[in-house]
């Protein structure tokens, strides 16, 4: 029997390293190597990662050039005037023959740097080290020792807590834990890997263009591949194909030179905060919708287009719920309609004081701080320029610094302006060989189709890969979409862990 038994699982092995693993044995495979690796996850998330302290970023390359080295990965640094970025590859030792859509190298891009944190607002001691939690039935958290995820008796809803587990280290030690199991198992690798590592992903990445286009020989592929973002809400295993772009712009509007009595001033001296809400005000409608003429040119949603929008199994009351609003503004149909057209969104708005440190005044100035999110169809320089236009049609004369005192004399309305393009967007056509190839490995990893988002309203600096290499670029999401990041208690679901590493299975051997 035992002889039997030993032949029977002989054969399965080495079924499995001869074509690609089932649903079954992927998922039989991460659960037999699990447990190992969530020392890998703990040890990186205790690093931090913080792009903007000097001396941080460092440890983490050096882990991770390690990590990766272990593994078979030749690692080497594309330096910036900052911090550079990590390049592993692993090419294969002999070329094989691809299938239509499969890549013969395959690009990976994650981030490694991380939110700055404010320890006092976390529900633990340390954010940089990670802790395993239990959720309440009153909605509250329990730690629990961290040597329970050694055991049989896990539960997928239980969460690690700290900074990075979801935005990106995560995905990076599910990716890790994929290709040790891939080696415990011989299963042979089916294409040239490259794996981009950002470390300034959460600050702009200021540098990442012109890093591709220095290094677009070494960085060649046939498909980019991005593991950051947050599944569909509903958590199904999800593939996005695009996201919005965002630029922003700073507006100043100025009153009197200083702060002055608004009783003595009141009725007389023009308040800069009330020119500021009036502008912003006829910027959009009722609806939310921009009102500034041209805004949305060239955006047509058509009936292809709208039946995969409308096949997102969103939940509307669902979302309004959980973002705590009554209804939503109507710029789309739906939700995933609405995230099709560009935003012009008001992200901060200053003036004077409130509170207990308000005071009777007519404030000097008002400042508003706007975030424009783009799509494929919308140049950030036009829209920039139309925002302006708008401006100009209601009397202001536009100044790039602060008004001198005989401007201040001479121009009845002064604003100034600032603004910058930070990141760009991009949209993959659904259904091209690529997206076919990958759907497929996520059908073995789950028996079911994934959920398909033709764009999502987030933004990563990923076009210059796209443009420069010339390659189309698809998002496969792995993290739980209420994971907290860039702010307190971030968190990664246990569950979205484990398949994760699935995910990571099924596509390295597609």
């Amino acid at each position: 029997m035992k002889h039997a038994l030993l032949v029977l699982t002989t054969l399965v092995a080495l079924s499995v390293r001869a074509q690609a693993p089932t649903t079954s044995q992927l998922q039989a495979i991460t659960q037999k190597h699990i447990r190992q690796s969530y020392a890998d996850l703990q040890a990186l998330l205790r690093i931090p990662n913080n792009a903007h302290m000097d001396g941080q970023m460092q440890p983490n390359i050096d882990w991770l050039r390690q990590a990766f080295e272990q593994r078979g990965f030749r690692v080497s640094l594309l330096n910036t005037p900052s911090n550079p970025l990590i390049l592993a590859e692993k090419p294969l030792a002999t070329p094989v023959k691809a299938q239509t859509g499969q890549p013969k190298t395959l690009l990976l891009y994650m981030h490694f740097d991380g939110q700055p944190v404010v320890p006092a607002q976390w529900q633990q001691p340390d954010p940089y080290e990670p802790v395993l939690k239990q959720r309440n039935p009153d909605g509250s958290w329990t730690p629990l020792d961290w040597a329970r995820l050694q055991t049989e008796n896990t539960s997928p809803d239980w969460r690690i807590f700290g900074r990075s587990s979801s935005d990106d280290k995560g995905p990076i030690a599910m990716l890790l834990a994929a290709l040790t199991a891939l080696e415990k198992e011989k299963i042979p690798q089916r294409y040239n890997l490259k794996v981009i590592l950002d470390s300034e992903e959460e600050i702009g990445s200021p540098h990442l263009a012109q890093t591709v286009q220095a290094n677009k020989d070494k960085l060649a592929a046939d498909l980019l591949l991005v593991m950051d973002g947050g599944r569909h809400l509903s958590n199904l295993p999800t593939l996005i194909y695009g996201c919005r772009g965002i630029a922003t712009v700073t507006l100043t509007t100025y009153g009197p030179r200083g702060p002055q009595h608004s009783g003595h001033y009141g009725n007389y001296a023009p308040n800069p905060a009330l020119r500021m809400a009036q502008l912003l005000a006829g910027m959009k409608d009722e609806d939310g919708r921009v009102t500034i003429p041209g805004y949305y040119d060239g955006i047509t949603i058509d009936e292809s287009a709208a039946k995969l929008l409308a096949a997102v199994p969103d939940d509307p009351a669902q979302i309004d719920k959980t973002i705590g609003i009554a209804a939503p503004d109507r710029v789309g149909r739906n939700y995933q309609e609405a995230i099709q057209y560009p935003s012009l969104n008001i992200r901060g708005l200053q003036s004077a004081y409130v509170g207990k440190q308000a005071g009777t005044v007519i404030p000097d100035r008002a400042v508003a701080e706007l975030d424009l999110r783009l799509v494929p169809e919308s140049d950030p320089a036009r829209l920039i320029g139309l925002v302006r236009q708008y401006i100009q049609s209601k009397g202001y004369t536009i100044l790039d610094r602060e008004p001198t005192e005989a401007e201040r004399m001479q121009y009845p309305k002064l604003i100034q302006l600032q603004s910058s393009g930070e990141m760009l967007p991009f949209r993959t056509e659904i259904g091209i060989p690529e997206d076919v190839w990958l759907t497929r490995a996520m059908v073995r990893a789950f028996g079911r189709e994934p959920v398909k988002i033709r764009m999502t309203g987030g933004s990563v600096p990923i076009v210059p890969f796209l443009r420069t290499l010339g390659i189309p670029a698809i998002h496969v999401p792995m993290v739980n979409l209420d994971n907290n990041q860039h702010a307190a208690n971030e968190n990664l679901r246990l569950g979205n862990y484990v398949e994760g590493v699935t995910t990571w299975l099924a596509i390295l051997t597609n």
